[in-house]
């Protein structure tokens, strides 16, 4: 059971990057996906959050509006769609599968599993 993020890489701000999170497997543990990111010298961040039954979404503040979570269950795949990107959107952005109540508080459960990361680096 692992996760792999694709599709970081470099963009202009104000341009756009999808970030793909495949799985392998999901319980009723792990609810939901969330995608998170750490820029250096920085704490990590909740980025948005979807729940694999019924699709519920979450977003952190400094994205509502220019990103988007969905998911594709026939490919297990999760999506992070990211538009208007800025500077301060440069970091390593990691998907994580845990219980809903985990990603939305930021934190970890024992049974979380996560990616490796995909860096995103944002220019003028």
């Amino acid at each position: 059971v692992h996760l792999v993020e694709t599709g970081g890489g470099l963009a202009q701000a104000g341009g756009s990057l999808t970030l793909s999170c495949a799985f392998s497997e999901t319980t009723f543990t792990r609810n939901a996906m969330g995608w998170f990111r750490q820029a250096p010298g920085k704490e990590r961040e909740f980025v948005a959050a979807i729940k694999f039954e019924r699709g519920d979404t979450h977003y952190g503040g400094s994205v509502k509006g220019r990103f988007t979570i969905s998911r594709d269950s026939a490919k297990d795949t999760v999506y992070l769609q990211m538009e208007s990107l800025k500077l301060e959107d440069k970091a390593v952005y990691y998907c994580e599968a845990d219980h809903e109540n985990y990603i939305l508080q930021c934190k970890r459960s024992v049974v979380g599993l996560w990616g490796q990361g995909t860096r995103v680096t944002v220019s003028l």
